[in-house]
């Protein structure tokens, strides 16, 4: 799935905040005349570090997740085939009736199938066995 510049944009500031933190921190307070202890500096680092660790667990995941909605998840769903696929029949994928159209010749009801593809409101599928 390809992801748009804002969004990796949105990725940078999320990444981007932190850094800027530090820096703020360690280079410029100094040059201010804020001191700040050895203890409390690293009590921040601490806490931007955690920050990163977070960001990283939660958000940058959710940049390479299969999509869970639209054609997209639709694409390797299973699914049991209710009327036969000579090619085209009807499947049943998550409690729902879709038009399918098997890539194999032939696909009797009662079978398993997986989704390969989406064309409209038609499922190309495959056969997949029970395992």
């Amino acid at each position: 799935m390809k992801r748009k510049i804002t969004d990796w944009g949105k990725l940078l500031l999320l990444l981007g905040d932190e850094a800027i933190v530090l820096l703020l921190v360690i280079l410029v307070l100094p040059r201010l005349g804020v001191r700040l202890s050895l203890p409390i500096i690293i009590g921040i680092v601490l806490v931007v570090a955690g920050l990163v660790l977070v960001t990283h667990k939660l958000v940058i995941p959710s940049f390479h997740r299969k999509p869970s909605t639209g054609r997209e998840g639709m694409i390797g769903l299973r699914g049991k085939v209710v009327k036969p696929l000579k090619p085209v029949g009807t499947i049943i994928v998550k409690g729902e009736n879709w038009t399918a159209k098997s890539v194999d010749n032939y696909i009797q009801a009662g079978e398993n199938v997986e989704v390969i593809e989406v064309d409209g409101l038609t499922l190309r599928v495959s056969a997949k066995s029970d395992s």
